[in-house]
């Protein structure tokens, strides 16, 4: 197998993972709070890079350097930026929670202007016309002269969430650290916050069985295996939009998910506004350079 094959594989097996994490959210907060699901995700993802840490022989370089980064790092992710993106799918069906999140690249370019320097083209200000816009239909359920949004607070937590994660990687772009000890070092400063504030709030309760798994699930593919194909997707491709690009197949399959296992009736608004924000995403994939490197998330 060549090494864009491979690079490919490892791309759909990471769009995959994230294509079923929103219905495991929705599964896991019908038997717990957001922070009770972040606490357990996140101890099992703190172990299972710590795994793979000593596998690669990385122990060493985790335990000597970068716990300055980490330390603001891990603040902002995990703890930060999930507790807001639980928060919102909380309290927003599943279908719209995602399809918000997706605006992600788009507040990133809007705010590499004031962090990087960066200038805004005419083609980042039409993408970004026309995804928001998207935004608005889903936030409006397809009343889109009606104010009066179904939930504000979610459709605004899912948007802050957006803000979190674009802010954390471009505050990274000058992280040197390798990138599984650095998402190893900064879930070691998340996991004893996260400790603290589950016993300061809830305490430590059994969440029944099925909480549990979905829990464990979301650790194991979302925030840990998913990143690992990711990576080795994008340092394996000879050239990143072979791979970036995939990214657009995961909202399609999570709908299709939330609505046969949650069983979410798919609003005509979520599609809509989808369609609109994964335009907005495309005309911004579209005019970057080929060889630029990407991150991607749920």
């Amino acid at each position: 197998m060549t090494p864009d094959r491979r690079a490919i594989c490892f791309g759909l097996g990471a769009v995959g993972l994230w294509s079923t994490v929103a219905t495991a959210f929705k599964v896991a907060l019908q038997h717990m709070t957001p922070l009770e699901l972040m606490w357990i995700a996140s101890l099992v993802s703190w172990a299972l890079i710590g795994a793979l840490v000593v596998r690669r022989g990385l122990l060493g370089e985790a335990l000597r350097g970068g716990w300055r980064t980490a330390a603001w790092a891990g603040l902002m992710n995990p703890v930060a930026y999930y507790l807001v993106l639980f928060a919102a799918y909380d309290r927003l069906p599943g279908q719209e929670a995602m399809a918000l999140n997706y605006t992600w690249a788009l507040a990133m370019a809007l705010l590499a202007v004031p962090i990087l320097g960066q200038r805004l083209t005419r083609m980042d200000l039409l993408a970004g016309l026309i995804a928001y816009s998207g935004v608005w239909v889903i936030a409006t359920r397809g009343r889109v002269f009606d104010v009066a949004f179904a939930d504000p607070l979610g459709v605004g937590l899912a948007l802050v969430s957006t803000l979190l994660w674009a802010l954390y990687w471009l505050l990274n772009a000058r992280d040197h650290r390798a990138p599984l000890v650095a998402q190893w070092q900064n879930f070691s400063v998340g996991v004893p916050v996260l400790s603290v504030l589950v016993l300061l709030g809830p305490g430590l309760q059994w969440v029944g069985g099925t909480g549990l798994a979905a829990g464990i699930y979301v650790g194991l593919f979302e925030m840990g295996i998913a990143f690992v194909l990711w990576q080795l997707a994008v340092h394996t491709v000879s050239r990143t939009a072979k791979v970036s690009n995939l990214i657009f197949l995961s909202p399609p399959v999570s709908l299709v998910l939330l609505h046969l296992i949650v069983d979410e009736p798919i609003l005509p608004s979520t599609l809509v506004g989808l369609v609109l924000i994964l335009g907005g995403l495309g005309l911004q994939q579209w005019q970057k350079a080929p060889a630029t490197p990407v991150d991607a998330q749920s």
